[in-house]
């Protein structure tokens, strides 16, 4: 990632570094939405219910993807955790080592490459399903998390069902990805922060019924959804065993 593009860096920088910033997050159609970036230096406490609960499930050796500010591993570390904690903005790796987590790696989700049996747990708390951008493009990254992961793994991630909205201009959107032959919760965005700006990216909200049919075929099912009451909702996926 070139230093112009790492938005997302900059601004956990700027917000580690003590100053008032906002995160904005625009989507292809022109919708911007602006959010304070506190959460992702958020502890256990500040957490929201369901993420609490999920993070109970972790076992083993983890791996967190996207790890942002790191609060997720930096809680797991703490708990007695061998966990790693990857990103691709590299001034989020340099931000989660500042705050002390012991092993941290830039990198991407599209580059994971680790040897087999090497976690038994992967983390993508904080809406980080979506980074798995696309259906064709879940079923080929969980494949080779497959690859990676111990006989028993479990991957935690939480999302959003982007359906559940009365909001007419996302459900506009939602049509048009359909469309496109998109789905409908496949969003596409950037990140803006000060005078820096990121590539475009997709970024993937789905249903439950979305989430099951994407893991079919994949060696993953779901083993459990803790729901929010909201369109908030976790999902503990498990590997699937002869």
């Amino acid at each position: 990632m070139e230093p112009e593009e790492d938005a997302f860096g900059q601004m956990l920088w700027s917000c580690y570094s003590g100053n008032e910033v906002f995160e904005v997050v625009e989507r292809d159609d022109g919708l911007k939405n602006a959010r304070n970036p506190k959460v992702y230096f958020s502890n256990y406490e500040d957490w929201h219910p369901i993420e609490q609960k999920a993070i109970q499930f972790v076992k083993g050796r983890v791996l967190d993807v996207g790890c942002g500010a790191g609060r997720h591993p930096l809680y797991l570390q703490k708990k007695g955790f061998d966990v790693l904690g990857i990103d691709v903005s590299p001034l989020a790796i340099k931000v989660c080592e500042l705050r002390g987590l012991n092993k941290a790696k830039g990198m991407s989700i599209d580059s994971v490459d680790f040897k087999p049996d090497s976690f038994d747990t992967i983390v993508m708390m904080g809406n980080n399903f979506g980074l798995l951008g696309s259906f064709s493009k879940a079923r080929r990254l969980l494949k080779k998390f497959y690859g990676i992961t111990s006989e028993n793994a479990l991957i935690i991630v939480d999302t959003r069902d982007p359906y559940r909205t009365d909001d007419p201009v996302h459900l506009a959107y939602h049509g048009l990805n359909k469309k496109k032959g998109r789905m409908g919760g496949q969003v596409r965005i950037r990140i803006r922060f000060q005078n820096y700006v990121s590539g475009w990216f997709d970024y993937l909200m789905v249903s439950k019924d979305e989430m099951t049919k994407i893991l079919e075929g994949t060696g993953w099912k779901i083993k459990e959804f803790i729901d929010s009451g909201e369109s908030k909702y976790v999902a503990i996926i498990e590997k699937i065993t002869d």
